[in-house]
């Protein structure tokens, strides 16, 4: 069965690379015939396209309406699309407190920046917008899920879970994107890496991970070993085999699942799926549920190499892929 349980409407900051590619995303779908690029006619058709979408939002039924289209042409039968936790003004006090935001630091500057740009949404606007598209995508013949995904900071699970509560999610995924408050997937703080000692850097994270997982707040946690992002790697077969390891077995005494997420693949520098290869081995012999995601952001990659992954999973012996409705987990045969 084919599906993506780990699908974005938009992501900032809103710079001319955003506009580039919302214009690349809505050409893919409706490019009037005759229009070539560098025409004035395609420069106007290029800023009403974009005056359009930004007035109606990223929460609009047109902008839903494209990941729709995609769904049906690939053939996906189950769509999930969350945002990010750190979209939702509601959320501030607990980005602010976690992150790295002082600005005296490099760091803290650009965290600081890309913190206010992205943090520009309501949450009840991405929840009543996708429960009010439950229905029409139900008569296309896909079932629209209404996701959220939640960083997890350690000592802060309290308040996560207050920010998740009294909402109707089908399934919460968590999800490290920080390591002491350093968000490590920002391009404009690479430079991070060369100051740490790797291996002290993936016990960090891979202690946050397990913590994350044994938190029990996420029905499934994503992209295990994102910090690979820019390709920054320990070398080390024995160690990376121990958290590998280690991280099943949180995953397996918590009944918590994962994913198979496509985004660093053809998204960044380390052209690698998440988890990796000897990760994905270590987590079906242990017997860890996933499901597949292309962690797309724009309408165009939503589907992105989800079955290429799952082709993977059954190859390696994977008999089900798992869904959520209302929390509720559900098994899905390949």
């Amino acid at each position: 069965m084919k599906i993506d349980y780990h699908v974005h409407l938009e992501e900032g900051p809103y710079s001319f690379r955003w506009l580039e590619r919302t214009s690349e995303a809505i050409a893919s779908f409706d490019l009037p015939d005759g229009l070539e690029k560098g025409t004035k006619d395609f420069v106007t058709w290029q800023v009403n396209s974009w005056k359009n979408r930004l007035d109606k939002g990223c929460y609009s039924e047109e902008w839903l309406d494209l990941y729709l289209k995609r769904a049906k042409q690939l053939g996906l039968k189950e769509v999930g699309i969350v945002d990010h936790l750190y979209r939702f003004r509601e959320t501030r006090d607990y980005f602010e407190k976690n992150m790295l935001l002082d600005p005296a630091n490099d760091v803290g500057k650009v965290q600081r920046y890309w913190l206010d740009r992205v943090m520009t949404e309501n949450m009840d606007d991405f929840i009543n917008a996708i429960l009010s598209a439950k229905e029409k995508w139900s008569r296309e013949g896909v079932d629209l899920k209404l996701g959220i995904e939640a960083d997890y900071f350690a000592g802060c699970e309290e308040e996560l879970v207050e920010l998740l509560s009294e909402h109707p999610w089908d399934y919460v995924i968590g999800s490290v994107h920080f390591v002491d408050g350093w968000g490590f997937d920002n391009p404009q703080t690479v430079e991070v890496f060369e100051t740490m000692d790797l291996k002290a850097l993936y016990n960090r994270f891979f202690q946050t991970v397990e913590k994350a997982i044994r938190s029990e707040i996420f029905d499934f946690v994503a992209h295990l070993d994102n910090l690979k992002v820019f390709n920054f790697r320990v070398d080390d077969e024995k160690f990376n085999n121990e958290w590998y390891a280690r991280i099943a077995d949180a995953l397996m005494e918590t009944g918590t699942a994962t994913e198979v997420n496509a985004g660093l693949y053809y998204r960044y520098p380390v052209k690698e799926m998440c988890p990796s290869p000897a990760f994905v081995q270590i987590l079906v012999k242990r017997g860890v549920s996933f499901t597949v995601s292309s962690d797309s952001h724009y309408p165009d990659d939503l589907g992105k190499h989800t079955s290429e992954n799952i082709g993977m999973l059954k190859e390696l012996g994977v008999e089900n892929l798992v869904g959520f409705d209302g929390r509720v987990r559900k098994y899905n045969r390949l």
